[in-house]
């Protein structure tokens, strides 16, 4: 029991290492003050603790949400003076809407961003970060949101460069890769107090090198809109926010539960999020999920439960109240390193190479990638998940279908084009539709299967539905329709492994006789065609 506690206590403290710099650094991305960064990884990880059940994740600012939250407060065209004011609006709607949504149980809604939406999101997302930190390590100062811009700028001030930052950047971010084999060691924290303590005996100050500033946690009074224009606006811009901490949480939460064999449940983990993210807007913070640097920090550094959790939140909280005069002196090439380094996992090409070899979402997943690089993190994110719900669409609304053979003797029916050794059977079609029938496909991919009934002039045709365990309205009346433009060819409609409910549907829709034809098997409807020819 000790040596439970005191690992989750190691793993908890050398976690709080990485989230300190990381937090700091995406309150960067987000133009806010790091004390934001502190505020939501202390209330937000705390909070979560409350509802959430995950053993692994660490609630606290992610590299996505800044991205997002930059890129929606750059939309708003917030003044300096509003700017905080906005970001904690953006933070309590997405709390809102996380609870709502746990509220409803539609923790199913994150399976909307499909995994090579996900995977190309990161990928992007992870260039996109890594190249507006690059100017933090030239020790120069670059305007513009997108990362053309931002390259176009460093090289317009190449003469410019900062040699002293780019040295202790580039020093920096190959210390961490080096630890980094380590797994148990607080590689980024240990990477900080030397970049703090090189500052002090060399006065990086005065060499020009930038430092974080001043970082303390916000106790002013809170603010918010007061207009309801303003708040239909700021909910349009933290449902995206809201989506992809989930999407990203999720992946992680569940990721790691899979892993060791745990168990989640979505919406429980929806109200954990929504309580994290209320509870750090009610701190002065910023959105927080659970993070996949993070939580895979956390199980690599040995803990076994929550208390690691609890101790990084409350390592930070110390960190807060008795060390912000040592974080503000952290160079800001080292930050930017820290951040670097964190996503140097995500530029790995493998996931997308391995949908190339697949043959499968491919397309989706560069679009995903090419959309965050040209659109920018939020317009990029929605054109990627409009693409997967469009290709979604449209493979359903243009499903193959496969004529079926019978294997030897046997009851086995499989497709004969696959398995050219089947055989047909005198006088009978078998077809399965490759996708469930539905309104989009219904009709197209029935009147395929009619033209081949009139080509071949069967005396049956028998239709395996094993693919739709229901059917909507719209194929209700095309499969009645189809059984008419069959009887017209003297050909009779027999249907295969007909679920209950189409059986049911199709008897409160008057085709009694179609669904009394209905059998469990292939089979058996092979069987019953063969009597009767």
């Amino acid at each position: 029991m000790q040596q439970s506690i005191a690992r989750n206590v190691v793993a908890g403290l050398s976690v709080a290492g990485l989230v300190l710099p990381e937090g700091i650094a995406y309150a960067g991305i987000a133009g806010l003050p790091p004390g934001r960064a502190l505020a939501a990884g202390i209330a937000g990880g705390l909070a979560y603790l409350v509802v959430g059940r995950s053993r692994y994740a660490i609630v606290s600012p992610t590299s996505s949400s800044a991205a997002i939250l930059a890129a929606a407060l750059i939309g708003l065209n917030a003044n300096a003076a509003d700017r905080g004011m906005m970001a904690t609006a953006l933070t309590l709607i997405a709390g809102v809407i996380f609870l709502g949504l746990a509220a409803f149980r539609v923790g199913g809604l994150s399976d909307f961003i499909s995994r090579p939406v996900l995977r190309g999101f990161t990928f992007g997302l992870a260039i996109t970060i890594i190249i507006k930190q690059l100017p933090n390590i030239a020790g120069v100062r670059v305007d513009g949101g997108s990362i053309l811009s931002v390259l176009d700028g460093l090289g317009a001030q190449f003469g410019r460069w900062h040699w002293p930052s780019i040295l202790i950047g580039v020093g920096a971010l190959c210390a961490l890769l080096l630890l980094r084999r380590a797994p148990r060691i607080p590689a980024a924290l240990l990477v900080i107090l030397a970049g703090i303590a090189l500052g002090q005996a060399m006065d990086l100050s005065a060499w020009g090198v930038a430092e974080a500033g001043p970082v303390a946690l916000a106790f002013s009074d809170l603010r918010l809109p007061d207009d309801f224009s303003t708040w239909a606006r700021l909910t349009q811009l933290a449902a995206p926010i809201a989506l992809i901490l989930f999407a990203e949480s999720w992946g992680t939460i569940r990721g790691l539960a899979l892993a060791h064999g745990d168990s989640v449940n979505p919406n429980r983990e929806l109200a954990g999020l929504g309580l994290a993210n209320s509870l750090s807007a009610l701190a002065h913070g910023m959105p927080v999920g659970a993070g996949f640097s993070a939580g895979n920090a956390n199980a690599s550094a040995g803990a076994t439960g929550r208390m690691a959790a609890l101790t990084a939140s409350l390592a930070l909280l110390a960190l807060a109240l008795f060390a912000t005069p040592l974080i503000a002196h952290i160079p800001e090439p080292v930050l930017a390193a820290v951040v670097i380094g964190a996503l140097t996992h995500a530029l790995s090409p493998a996931p997308l190479l391995w949908l190339f070899h697949l043959q499968r979402d491919q397309w989706v997943a560069v679009t995903a990638t090419l959309g965050v690089l040209a659109l920018g993190v939020l317009n990029g994110m929605l054109a990627a998940i409009a693409l997967s719900i469009v290709e979604l669409l449209y493979r359903l609304s243009h499903p193959s279908f496969s004529e079926l053979g019978r294997v030897g003797d046997g009851h086995d029916f499989v497709d004969r084009q696959r398995h050219p050794d089947t055989s047909a059977l005198p006088g009978i079609i078998i077809v399965r539709p490759n996708a469930p029938l539905i309104f989009a496909n219904a009709e197209s991919v029935l009147r395929a299967m009619a033209d081949r009934a009139r080509q071949r002039k069967p005396g049956t045709l028998i239709l395996s539905l094993e693919e739709s365990d229901d059917l909507d309205s719209t194929a209700v009346e095309a499969l009645g329709e189809f059984a008419t433009a069959l009887r017209t060819i003297n050909c009779r409609l027999i249907l295969a492994r007909a679920h209950d409910r189409v059986r049911g549907i199709l008897r409160a829709s008057g085709q009694d006789e179609l669904a009394s034809t209905g059998t469990y098997s292939v089979a058996d409807a092979a069987d019953l065609a063969l009597k009767e020819n």
